[in-house]
């Protein structure tokens, strides 16, 4: 009898659990998933758990494939030598293929007093602690969202929506992925959720504290909570292990999704960095990165040369409350255009986006292989071939 293929993958979000299905398409492959909760979080719907419109959590079997064998620990350290992962539990877990789907977790937060007063909501147990804490305010205490970015701009829609008085700090500008046009819808929608928006060069936070938040310009707001919200980092999982890494801390990859230390590693997600281009951390991206990097690791098992990840992604959406969103259309190679869906038809493609995930992730369980992505991003096919003209290559070791 032949023994099977062991191929782990950490982390359970979109990306994860995308190459986890798509890899039970051999019967000769265990499949194995480790993940530090039992539930598949839906990260786009954060927000929607602080402002009680969502639980964003589902049953991991809604998403992932019955023959993926569920681990419930955290990863500690990755020991390429020995192809084994060491486990917060005590545990060990060998492999012949890893998949490194750890995602992203919250920017550390380097102003004076975030650390110790500002709340997050980068993962399930931040945004269910910060759903507790904006249920205990009074109504009219003052909130303040640091972060114009879309994370910023949902939660502190979400939170005006209620009817909260939130004040959101974009510590530049607001929307900065957004073209012109979708910006100003944007604005508007915030304008009329009686969100406060202060943008511009004297909007950066420069202290935070139990009750205020100070501004480079010297102004100080109440704030009777301030939500962190100024994007994402990478996990140190990697670094920590002394595999090569990106300024930021993704792992470093080939155009495969292959490590450059280790043809056994394959990252996906967040937490990929492609010849030191990454794409932008979100759902979009997720997918087929995932699916791509089962791609590279059945290849690898078949003894056929992984083919080259080529594919775009074409949209951000961003919602503003329930009942409004912008949907903005973007070239091949995520650059925004000026073509946008807002209001209420903006709010029911951001919903769509927001469900579709969850089917493409059930679809895959049901029949690995069927995922596909039709949006090629040739101007990154470009930026590539240029630079292994120019002889440049990636490397470089963590510290």
């Amino acid at each position: 009898m032949t023994e099977s293929i062991n191929v782990v993958l950490i982390g359970g979000g979109y990306s994860g659990v995308m190459a986890a299905n798509r890899l039970t398409q051999r019967a000769d492959v265990a499949v194995t998933l480790v993940n530090p909760r039992p539930e598949f979080v839906e990260r786009v719907r954060l927000h929607q758990l602080v402002g009680r419109t969502h639980d964003a959590v589902r049953d991991f079997r809604e998403v992932l494939a019955e023959s993926v064998r569920l681990v419930i620990d955290t990863v500690t350290r990755i020991d390429a030598a020995e192809c084994a992962l060491e486990l917060a539990s005590g545990g060990t877990i060998s492999y012949d293929y890893l998949v490194y789907a750890v995602g992203s977790d919250k920017a550390a937060a380097r102003v004076p007093g975030a650390a110790e007063f500002a709340r997050t909501m980068a993962s399930l147990e931040d945004a269910r602690e910060l759903r507790a804490v904006v249920d205990s305010l009074p109504a009219a205490a003052p909130i303040t969202v640091v972060g114009g970015g879309p994370l910023g701009i949902e939660m502190a829609a979400e939170l005006g929506e209620r009817g909260r008085a939130v004040t959101l700090v974009c510590g530049g500008q607001l929307g900065p992925y957004l073209h012109p046009s979708g910006r100003r819808s944007v604005a508007k929608a915030l304008a009329r959720l009686g969100v406060r928006v202060l943008d511009g060069p004297g909007a950066k936070v420069v202290e935070v504290t139990a009750e205020a938040v100070r501004l480079a310009d010297g102004r100080e707001l109440a704030s009777a909570v301030t939500i962190w919200a100024a994007g994402f980092a990478a996990s140190d999982l990697a670094a920590r292990s002394g595999l090569s890494v990106d300024v930021v801390g993704r792992l470093l990859a080939d155009e495969t999704l292959t490590s450059v230390d280790d043809e056994r590693i394959v990252a996906t997600g967040d937490a990929a960095s492609p010849s030191g281009m990454p794409l932008r951390m979100s759902c979009q991206a997720a997918l087929p990165l995932g699916s791509h990097a089962a791609d590279t690791v059945l290849s690898r098992i078949a003894g056929e040369s992984p083919a080259e990840f080529t594919r775009g992604i074409a949209a951000m959406c961003v919602s503003l409350g329930r009942s409004a969103g912008v949907f903005q259309l973007a070239r091949f190679d995520d650059t925004a255009i000026r073509l946008h869906v807002p209001g209420r038809p903006g709010a029911v493609l951001k919903e769509a986006a927001c469900a579709s995930p969850i089917d493409q992730l059930a679809k895959e369980a049901h029949k690995p292989g069927s995922h596909s992505w039709i949006v090629k991003d040739s101007r990154r096919v470009e930026r590539v071939a240029a630079q292994r003209a120019a002889g440049l290559v990636v490397s470089g070791r963590a510290g």
